[in-house]
């Protein structure tokens, strides 16, 4: 009796095992079989996958040249759509069906969370230049005015009826996945949705500080698999089975060599350097700096020996854009390892499955993030000039103070500007 009862005990579980480990191959391809074993070189596919990827990335970067060359507005709005892509790819990845379907609006509970911080860091990112677009209108610059004043009462408003929203709709046996929800709601605002508002940031210092490292990663990102492609022998991480050595080095080299020479092409446009002050879309003119003007440097004897000059024309931004090639070169791709690490523990191959070839937006992202973050505090730390300016001065001075306080503030400075007067 003991043997029949052993006996049917597995027969009763065996599809769910079955369909379990099935999940498991599908998902994360040859687990157990060695790491040489998933290089492209060795991928008897590869050719088609290749095609698939190239037409793929020759849609987007052609959407994407267009985007730029219509300006800031239109590539924040790029920008905002790309976040809500992300957000649904990884609000969906802990989703079950049954749960949600005990819980009717409880998607929207996280929207609303999502959109929240997309108000409140659009709002501390863009309330300046949207005050300098409506100054003409008095009316529009009052209204605008009050809401900027408590813009973060407002946010904290939202934020704290989503959270009562979120305990009202506590339900019984449910409270780990709603918890759950939760804590991973909050997790993509601040790895995925913070990160990736600094590009924002980028877009209204300029273009090129926006363009340059977006498209550094860009070609890092393709020459790490054409050079593994064809080169690829040596496994590189574990947790990417098919990154090698081969491509990690092409590419670095490739990204160094490309950041230098487009940190030149990019100067040379007003369009790409000079900042977006307002939120209008006209053309754009402004002194690009002496960042973007060229300095003569000669060569030293031994090199114009052998070189038809002897003296080259470089950019001081050129030097900058070494310093983010590098970093594109080397520490950005451990977003992609990251993301790799963060699939394989849910086990799935891609975030997504809307770019043929490529996977889900969150796949083409996660070095982008991770590059943004970096591009704008190398920008404030290294680039800007510590000094304030006067127009800068008057506008907080404007947005901030009241009339009485703008009176007092010319009172007095009218007195100390006398009192240096009459002592010298």
């Amino acid at each position: 009796m003991h043997k029949e009862n052993t006996g049917d005990a597995p027969s009763a579980h065996t599809p769910r095992v079955r369909h379990h480990r099935k999940r498991n191959t599908d998902v994360v391809a040859g687990a157990g079989k060695p790491n040489g074993s998933h290089l492209l070189v060795n991928d008897s596919s590869k050719y088609k996958s290749f095609l698939v990827r190239a037409y793929s990335t020759v849609w987007m970067i052609g959407g994407f040249a267009l985007i730029v060359y219509l300006g800031h507005l239109y590539i924040t709005a790029m920008v905002v759509v790309i976040q809500i892509f992300m957000a649904r790819e990884l609000f969906n990845l802990l989703r079950k069906a049954h749960e949600d379907k005990q819980l009717p609006g409880f998607r929207l509970l996280n929207w609303h969370f999502f959109f929240t911080a997309m108000l409140f860091v659009y709002g501390r990112i863009l309330s300046q230049r949207l005050v300098n677009t409506v100054t003409p209108d008095k009316v529009l610059y009052r209204l605008v005015t009050s809401l900027i004043k408590y813009h973060m009462a407002i946010c904290y408003s939202l934020y704290i009826s989503g959270f009562v929203w979120f305990i009202l709709t506590l339900k019984k046996k449910m409270y780990k996945y709603q918890f759950s929800q939760y804590a991973w709601t909050h997790m993509i605002l601040i790895v995925v949705f913070t990160q990736s508002s600094f590009t924002v940031a980028n877009i209204f210092e300029g273009i090129f500080w926006f363009l340059l490292p977006a498209s550094l990663i860009v070609i890092n990102d393709i020459f790490a698999y054409i050079c593994g492609f064809f080169f690829g022998r040596t496994p590189l991480i574990k947790l990417s089975p098919k990154k090698t050595w081969e491509g990690f080095i092409g590419a670095s080299i490739t990204t160094m060599i490309s950041a230098f020479l487009l940190a030149d092409i990019m100067g040379r446009f007003l369009w790409l350097t000079c900042p977006r002050e307002d939120l209008s879309t006209g053309w754009l003119q402004c002194d690009p700096g002496p960042l973007f003007k060229q300095e003569t440097h000669a060569l030293p004897g031994w090199i114009s020996n052998w070189l038809p000059w002897k003296e080259i024309y470089v950019l001081p931004v050129q030097w900058h854009a070494l310093c983010l090639g590098l970093f594109a070169s080397i520490i950005a791709p451990f977003g992609g390892f990251f993301a790799s690490g963060f699939k394989r523990a849910f086990k799935v191959k891609d975030f997504g499955d809307s770019i043929p070839g490529h996977g889900g937006i969150t796949d083409r992202m996660d070095c982008q993030m991770v590059m943004a973050v970096f591009a704008y505090i190398y920008h404030q730390s290294f680039v800007v000039p510590e000094s304030l300016s006067v127009d800068k001065l008057l506008d907080q001075i404007i947005t901030n103070l009241t009339l009485e306080e703008q009176q007092a503030l010319f009172m007095k400075l009218g007195q100390v500007l006398q009192e240096k007067v009459i002592g010298s």
